[in-house]
């Protein structure tokens, strides 16, 4: 390999932690707020819903690129499943009891309702994914491809963590909750940015 695809193939592992990370964060929140079996479940079609969404964005990205209004949907839809969650897992409890620890709900969200917010993460997470391993990847090809394959690698072993560990440590789903947020603002931040330029005031450009 030339010094070039060292240096690309570098990139597209950074990106990929950083963005694949958001991805399986948001899957095992999800999952967490279901009982094992369903949780298995809801993470296996998480990580499978992400890798398809992530091949049939490689293949349309630089159509996608035109429509900057996807990422405000997109980050708007982010923060509903935000609220959606802190609902789901009760995690606000924790400020309402000396020992930090998450309520399991009366009743359990439908395994429907589970899938139905998954897909919303995965079509906008994807979305960012594959425009960040795109660029890093450039005219090559076979770099793209490992970038997606690594980035459903990294998304189906973090979330089943995920979705366990939070289950006792109720302040890591508050942490993630933290970071969807977070993510959120940037696509809505970059979205506008896009569609009107000039409107996000210079030192918040950067964060985008």
């Amino acid at each position: 390999m030339s010094f070039e695809q060292v240096t690309i193939f570098f990139q597209i592992v950074f990106i990929d932690i950083l963005m694949a990370a958001d991805n399986a964060i948001i899957i095992g929140l999800i999952a967490a707020s279901f009982a094992k079996a369903d949780r298995q479940r809801i993470i296996m079609f998480g990580v499978f819903a992400a890798f398809i969404f992530r091949v049939i964005f490689a293949l349309i990205t630089v159509q996608l690129l035109q429509y900057p209004i996807l990422k405000i949907i997109g980050g708007a839809l982010l923060i509903w499943i935000v609220l959606k969650l802190l609902h789901d897992l009760q995690l606000l409890d924790v400020f309402k009891t000396s020992k930090p620890k998450i309520v399991k709900p009366k009743k359990q969200p439908s395994f429907v309702s589970g899938v139905y917010a998954v897909l919303i993460a995965d079509v906008t997470l994807s979305f960012d994914n594959v425009l960040g391993v795109a660029a890093a990847s450039r005219e090559h090809t076979y770099l793209l491809i490992f970038g997606l394959l690594l980035s459903v690698f990294l998304i189906a072993t973090a979330a089943t963590f995920f979705a366990e560990y939070i289950k006792k440590h109720s302040w890591v789903g508050i942490v993630g909750l933290i970071v969807i947020f977070l993510v959120a603002l940037q696509l809505i931040g970059g979205g506008v940015e896009s569609q009107y330029p000039g409107t996000i005031p210079e030192p918040f450009k950067s964060w985008l």
